[in-house]
């Protein structure tokens, strides 16, 4: 297999006032003021990862571990501080709930607008609108507007678009986390016929049973740093210890 994700020694810095600021306007009188002191931290401490194409890779560890930095940096939403990103092929990243959908447009009009943000034309979108709205099982609430909509018809909805056609490479962030179980299933059945045709995908998730039964392999992240990569029920095993 040839790596389809390269990541060569890869940090991202980020900084924080010490201070807890509440409004816009006491930061920006602090600021003006100088007296606000930065702290700096890196939630990603010189990452290197191969990711190797047609795998499902999960990626675990407890919040702040740097789990949606390092997907945030693979999809080109962050540029990183220090190393260099390699990708082949196109990503298709669900990175937060939501993420590409206009609260006060339809469903429908949303499946429009988020798939041309994905890259595919009117046209294509039409012929596959049926496909979509019967996979996302939104049945009637597909012309209401999207606040109207739970938190798992948002993330259906948002799956639905981004797998109907098939992705080079499909990131997914806690997106799985607000679905019912039924749902899961059904989204984890699309994933591995898509693993089978080759499609790399990226999974952080809270749920280790998942990652154990999905993903060929897993990384442990914590404070920014790979604690551990390789088979996933082994890097499991590793992480459940650590709790």
């Amino acid at each position: 297999m040839k790596p389809v994700i390269v990541l060569d020694n890869v940090s991202v810095q980020y900084r924080a006032p010490e201070e807890v600021i509440r409004t816009f306007k006491e930061y920006a009188i602090q600021i003006m003021k100088r007296n606000i002191r930065f702290r700096e931290f890196l939630a990603l401490n010189h990452i290197n990862l191969h990711v190797f194409d047609g795998e499902i890779l999960g990626i675990i560890g407890r919040n702040g571990a740097g789990k949606s930095t390092l997907l945030k940096v693979i999809s080109r939403v962050l540029v990183p501080t220090e190393g260099r990103v390699r990708i082949s092929g196109m990503v298709s990243p669900l990175l937060e709930l939501g993420a590409g959908f206009h609260p006060e447009l339809t469903g429908r009009e949303n499946i429009f607008l988020n798939g041309t943000l994905l890259g595919h034309t009117r046209r294509e979108i039409e012929a596959h609108l049926p496909e979509i709205i019967e996979f996302a099982e939104l049945g009637a609430f597909i012309d209401a507007p999207l606040r109207t909509f739970s938190s798992g018809m948002v993330a259906r909805l948002g799956f639905s678009v981004a797998t109907t056609w098939k992705p080079e490479i499909l990131i997914l962030d806690e997106v799985l986390a607000v679905g019912d179980e039924a749902f899961r299933h059904k989204c984890q059945d699309r994933m591995e016929m898509y693993r089978d045709h080759g499609t790399t995908t990226l999974l952080v998730t809270h749920d280790s049973s998942t990652v154990e039964t999905l993903c060929t392999r897993a990384v442990w992240l914590d404070h920014g740093q790979i604690k551990a990569i390789g088979p996933s029920k082994e890097v499991v095993n590793l992480y459940r210890q650590s709790q």
